[in-house]
């Protein structure tokens, strides 16, 4: 099966909507999946306001058609971006069945920065979503919080980890005092890093990642060690290195860089919000706490062995079978009337996933 996935999120973006595409890319692969990528680099961008890191592509629908006339079997939207909007806009006119991922909690990355109430910018992304065969999420809790904000068609696409990349056998020596209290990931405002960089703890703080907060954060807390950006192999020394991962963000869908850590036999701390609670849950691979600091001192004495084999249940081969799941199961639903009654097209979806997804899978 031929798909094209278009995303506004591509290299040199790291994060974990980048790392998931590559990664369903290589493992799709084995499932009869060839996949090509509709990117910023296709097109010309400039850097988004604000957030230079980021570039937004000048895609109109005229310039994307040329890409339908391959032949592909799907066609996969991946981000609610300028490249997206286009081809839904073309998928609605010709009647083309697509899918849709839901990676990003925009309104509150919004509303952190400038104070956009939420409810705008989901209705804006229920209407984007909803256009959409079916809308792949990656937990239960945010299918819960989608659903109830009218979001149709939701299906469960979870996410992997490369367990000899990120393995607790790449541990050095690190020559900050002990205990070692890690976070890596993006730094910017809507991760609330500041909640952990503000902790009272013994030992030292370690973070790793860029971002558009990193020359205030680093001038900020000068007794904080700021490591920047660092390449899988390098992160993955890092995590098996330190004692416990602090994750202070409430508004991660998922959190890759738990499974990460996870993976490496390194400890959780984090709040009891979605990503967390799907990621760790009830598994003793950490500690979810609305007292971060409580729960940074108690991950201490998480065993190394229960986080890593916690880790071993996630797989990139399984997070690839659904998504290729989903997509067979997409354009079977499509085949029905999207006029249907509504309570019977939700539950045709909802079968569909209760027989197909596992507990963490």
């Amino acid at each position: 099966m031929r798909i094209l996935i278009a995303t506004d999120a591509w290299r040199p973006q790291i994060n974990g909507v980048v790392r998931s595409l590559e990664m369903l890319a290589k493992h799709s692969k084995e499932l009869g999946g060839e996949i090509d990528f509709l990117t910023p680099h296709e097109f010309r961008n400039f850097p988004m306001p604000g957030y230079s890191e980021i570039s937004l592509a000048l895609a109109w629908p005229s310039q994307i058609r040329r890409w339908l006339d391959k032949g592909y079997d799907h066609i996969h939207i991946a981000t609610e971006g300028p490249i997206g909007h286009s081809l839904r806009s073309i998928c609605l006119k010709e009647k083309i069945c697509f899918t849709t991922s839901f990676h990003t909690l925009f309104p509150e990355y919004i509303h952190a920065r400038c104070g956009l109430p939420p409810f705008i910018a989901y209705s804006f992304l229920k209407r984007f979503h909803n256009a959409s065969a079916g809308t792949m999420v990656s937990t239960p809790t945010l299918a819960h919080n989608l659903d109830a904000r009218g979001f149709r068609r939701l299906l469960r696409w979870s996410r992997g980890v490369d367990h000899q990349l990120f393995s607790p056998d790449k541990a050095i020596t690190l020559s900050f005092p002990r205990p070692i209290f890690l976070y890596a990931g993006r730094l910017a405002i809507e991760k609330n890093i500041e909640a952990f960089l503000t902790l009272d703890l013994p030992g030292s703080k370690v973070v790793v990642g860029d971002g558009p907060a990193a020359s205030n954060l680093r001038n900020k807390y000068h007794n904080v060690n700021f490591l920047g950006s660092m390449a899988p192999a390098e992160l993955a020394r890092i995590y098996a290195s330190s004692d416990v991962f602090v994750f202070p963000s409430q508004t991660d869908t998922f959190g890759m860089v738990l499974l990460e850590a996870l993976s490496c036999g390194l400890p959780i701390a984090a709040y009891p919000v979605m990503g967390p609670l799907d990621v760790v849950g009830d598994s003793n691979a950490g500690i979810l706490n609305s007292d971060l600091k409580s729960a940074a001192l108690e991950a201490l004495y998480v065993s190394r062995d229960s986080a890593r084999n916690h880790a071993l249940s996630f797989s990139w081969e399984n997070s690839a079978r659904q998504f290729m799941d989903n997509i067979a199961y997409a354009h079977g639903a499509s085949t029905l009337k999207m006029d249907a009654d509504p309570w019977l097209l939700k539950q045709v979806y909802l079968h569909s996933e209760n027989m197909r997804v596992g507990k963490n899978q």
